[in-house]
């Protein structure tokens, strides 16, 4: 196959694991599912991450790798260049401190099932805007500690950073960061929008003095 070929398929495997990736995420698939299964929505955060873990590491596999190098730089800057990507590595691990690991990753949620604690968002009748704090299968809460006083998704920055310096980049690397960075922030909208219906005007404010990537 042509490298033209192995591109637009690598592109298109790419758009649709973020479309889909989106649509299960969204709060009309959530709603549909907690109607019918009630609170065992407490487990669909858990499958839906390793799912996707399962599926993005299937699709990097299997993938075709257009054969074009764009770069690959040389001693020393191969070893300086891995300097800032250990500086970003150091802050993904400063964000973590920060950030509602075993809530992300859906543990926290079966515990609350287990416990008899778990509430989904429609038994909830405390809401704005039709979303709650326990938005169907995550507990939402406003922290600005850490990296977050610095920038609103320090995550997303950190990890572009550290998956950009690289010393070697080929086509197919591109194309997958450049489908990443853009994934990130456009959904760093949608995950706001979200923010803002369950917490208002302190969320609000945060966005108007904390901004969403760049410290600048």
């Amino acid at each position: 196959m042509s490298n033209a070929y192995n591109l637009i398929l690598d592109i298109l495997a790419f758009l649709l694991f973020a479309c889909l990736h989106s649509f299960l995420a969204s709060f009309k698939v959530k709603n549909f599912l907690t109607q019918r299964i009630g609170n065992l929505i407490a487990f669909y955060r858990l499958a839906y991450n390793i799912f996707f873990l399962w599926f993005f590491f299937y699709l990097y596999d299997i993938l075709p790798r257009p054969d074009i190098e764009l770069f690959e730089l040389k001693f020393p800057w191969d070893i300086i260049i891995l300097i800032p990507q250990f500086l970003s590595l150091a802050g993904i691990i400063w964000t973590l401190k920060y950030f509602s690991v075993y809530e992300f990753a859906g543990l926290s949620q079966i515990k609350r099932w287990k416990e008899g604690s778990f509430i989904s968002n429609i038994e909830n009748e405390d809401t704005n805007n039709g979303i709650s704090k326990n938005a169907y299968d995550e507990k939402l809460t406003l922290k600005i500690e850490g990296p977050y006083k610095v920038v609103r998704h320090p995550l997303y920055l950190f990890t572009i950073i550290f998956l950009v310096l690289r010393p070697t980049m080929d086509i197919f690397y591109a194309v997958f960061l450049i489908f990443l960075i853009a994934y990130f922030y456009i959904g760093s909208f949608y995950e706001e929008r979200k923010l803002v219906s369950v917490f208002g005007d302190s969320y609000r404010n945060y966005q108007n003095t904390v901004p969403r990537f760049f410290p600048l």
